[in-house]
């Protein structure tokens, strides 16, 4: 039985992390600060270490005895990134800094990172590889690459093995409803729900290659253990897209909605285009998305409607 730390463990992802380690039998520990994560998000039991990564004297608490971590915490937000780069590089650079040299310090096994897509920037060449250059636009897309580079150079400088996962777009039960800076499935089906047109900012022609949770999960876990990738950046996500506009109808659908969109002026650092090229993640991690995009949507919009009960 392994021990693995989960960094943002009841937030969205971090906590479908620990249900999963949790089911295969591993001992799981969370560190969060709750400034987003919530507490109903975790199972009884699970070992917390509540505090901030970028404090002093946290990590090195949350990293003792484990051996793998995998680094979820952050403020995941292209827009309050914009409007708080000094707040988000805190979370997302400091916290990880602070993380990575506990992990050395414990000797720890692996850290596999959150990286994201946005590190991509708006080039329109499309599906996006990992051996692209990054051109991040936004103060959240560069303090994910910072993240990366900083793994890298841990792994080639120090030995501590790390891999970076990139996220394109995740959705699934548990991602914030209650939020402006919500992913944006989860704000489509609030609205629509309410009875309300979901705004789009934009024409809503831009693509998203969305990426239902459970396949996420899947792809990090591999890569927590998986031989012969240490340093490796490798994108996680399904390898397809669809089109704001596509999504809505799709969540119309399911909910027998015909109530129509609202549109706005695009939002400052809105890539136009997103699609993963997943052959690596295919080849050196055997992943293979396993749940359907309809699938996860329909499976996301019946924990929205708990919710509303």
């Amino acid at each position: 039985m392994s021990v693995y730390l989960v960094t943002g463990g009841a937030g969205f992802i971090g906590s479908h992390l620990v249900e999963a380690l949790l089911k295969r039998g591993d001992q799981v520990r969370v560190v969060d600060n709750f400034s987003t994560g919530k507490r109903g998000n975790l199972p009884a039991g699970v070992d917390v270490v509540e505090g901030d990564l970028a404090d002093d004297g946290v990590a090195v608490r949350a990293v003792v005895g484990c051996d793998y971590v995998l680094h979820q915490a952050a403020i995941p937000s292209v827009p309050r990134s914009v409007k708080d780069p000094l707040g988000t590089h805190r979370a997302n650079v400091d916290g990880t800094m602070q993380l990575l040299v506990a992990s050395r310090d414990a000797g720890v096994k692996r850290l596999v990172f959150a990286g994201s897509s946005s590190t991509y920037g708006n080039s329109a060449v499309l599906p996006k590889r990992e051996d692209m250059r990054p051109a991040p636009i936004t103060p959240y897309a560069l303090q994910k690459y910072i993240g990366e580079q900083y793994c890298h150079f841990f792994t080639s400088l120090y030995g501590l093995e790390t891999v970076t996962t990139r996220y394109f777009n995740v959705f699934g039960p548990r991602q914030a409803p209650d939020s402006p800076y919500s992913g944006v499935i989860s704000l489509f089906i609030k609205a629509l729900l309410a009875g309300q047109s979901p705004l789009i900012h934009g024409d809503g022609r831009q693509t998203r290659d969305f990426t239902y949770v459970a396949n996420v999960v899947d792809g990090v876990l591999r890569a927590a253990t998986a031989e012969g990738v240490s340093g490796e950046v490798i994108n996680v996500a399904t390898g397809g897209r669809i089109s704001l506009l596509e999504l809505v109808r799709a969540i119309q659908l399911i909910l027998g909605s015909n109530k129509a969109p609202a549109f706005d002026g695009a939002r400052e650092g809105d890539v136009k285009d997103s699609q993963a090229d997943i052959f690596k993640a295919r080849k050196m991690l055997g992943y293979d998305p396993t749940v359907p995009f309809e699938d996860g949507l329909r499976q996301t919009v019946a924990w929205f409607k708990t919710l509303s009960v």
